[in-house]
C-alpha cells in the first residue's frame, strides 16, 4: 500500500507539504494527505485501472514515471466536516493556488487528457529521467 507518511518525502518536499498544510489550515480548509511515496509496482496497478482493470483511468504514469515514485509528490483531499471532498472543484481551486504560491506545482492545471486536482509535486528542475538513474 503506498505511503501517506510525509517522512517518505524528500525532505525539501517535505517541508513544502507542510508549509501548504499550513496555509490550508490559516484559510479554513482541513486536508488529508492520502498518498505520498508509492513503489514502481503499485504506480502499475493504478496505472492499469481503466485500461486492463474495471474503473475510471486514475493515472497516465506507469511505475518510474511518477514523481510519487522518488517521493516528489503527494494526493491529497479537502476535508469539510468530517468528509472528504472529492469532486469540489472550487475547493480544489483554493488549494491549488495556496500550493502554487510557495513553489509546488499543481496538477490541477494540466491542460492534458487527464487533469488530477489533487496531486502536487515539487521536482527542484530535476527530470523524471535524472529520478530513475538516482534510484538504479
Amino acid at each position: 500500500m503506498a505511503s501517506r507518511n510525509l517522512k517518505d518525502l524528500v525532505p525539501s518536499i517535505q517541508l513544502k507539504i507542510e508549509e501548504f498544510l499550513s496555509l490550508c489550515a490559516k484559510d479554513g480548509i482541513e486536508i488529508l494527505v492520502y498518498c505520498t511515496k508509492r513503489t514502481y509496482a503499485e504506480q502499475d496497478g493504478l496505472y492499469e485501472i481503466g485500461r486492463k482493470l474495471p474503473g475510471k483511468i486514475v493515472t497516465n504514469a506507469r511505475g518510474g514515471f511518477s514523481w510519487h515514485n522518488f517521493g516528489r509528490a503527494v494526493d491529497f483531499v479537502p476535508i469539510v466536516s468530517g468528509k472528504p471532498q472529492w469532486s469540489n472543484d472550487v475547493l480544489y481551486r483554493r488549494c491549488g493556488i495556496l500550493a502554487e504560491s510557495i513553489g509546488l506545482e499543481w496538477a490541477g492545471r494540466c491542460t492534458g487528457s487527464l487533469k488530477e486536482t489533487a496531486h502536487l509535486q515539487y521536482r527542484e528542475g530535476r527530470s523524471l529521467e535524472q529520478e530513475r538513474k538516482g534510484h538504479e
